[in-house]
């Protein structure tokens, strides 16, 4: 299967003679009783110059040179056989890097998600913190802790008449 290869022939100067009284038949000119007809052996003269041809032709012989045109390249034909092998390590190595990239790129993203997460789940805690310090700032003010003594008058804590004492402490 490796060594079939197309192979487009023109046949200059061929051809097809019209005998319309004459049937066409499938079989071969070795076993037919007819005399052999021009068209006959202009069949296997063909098919025995394509399989002289098909001996001949290998899959390491160079290609026919081909002008790189727009139009070959759009069509496909720069990726021959020969082409592709001989850059088959570049072709692996654009892939490998391609994937690399798309991994690179999506971890990236990743991490960018998780540090927006992050940064407003800090935002939230520092509201948070400043709310419950303003709460605790309100509740801890002298003139709320007297009201709180006054409601509970079973308290023995109650406000100071006299000023505190100074201590002077030699040294």
């Amino acid at each position: 299967m490796a060594k079939d290869k197309d192979i487009k022939l023109t046949i200059e100067n061929a051809e097809p003679q019209e005998t319309p009284e004459a049937p066409v038949s499938s079989a071969t000119p070795e076993t037919s009783d007819a005399p052999e007809t021009p068209e006959a052996t202009g069949d296997t003269k063909l098919k025995e110059t394509l399989k002289k041809i098909k001996e001949n032709v290998h899959e390491d012989d160079p290609r026919p040179t081909q002008n790189l045109t727009f139009r070959s390249i759009l069509c496909g034909d720069i990726l021959t056989a020969e082409m592709v092998r001989r850059h088959i390590w570049l072709f692996v190595f654009i892939v490998v890097l391609s994937s690399a990239y798309v991994a690179v790129r999506y971890q990236c993203q990743q991490d960018m998600i998780a540090i927006d997460r992050l940064n407003t789940e800090l935002t939230d805690a520092k509201y948070k913190a400043a709310a419950s310090a303003s709460t605790l700032t309100e509740k801890c003010r002298e003139s709320r802790v007297l009201d709180i003594l006054k409601q509970n008058q079973d308290s023995l804590l109650h406000i100071a008449n006299q000023p505190p004492y100074i201590i002077n402490v030699p040294e």
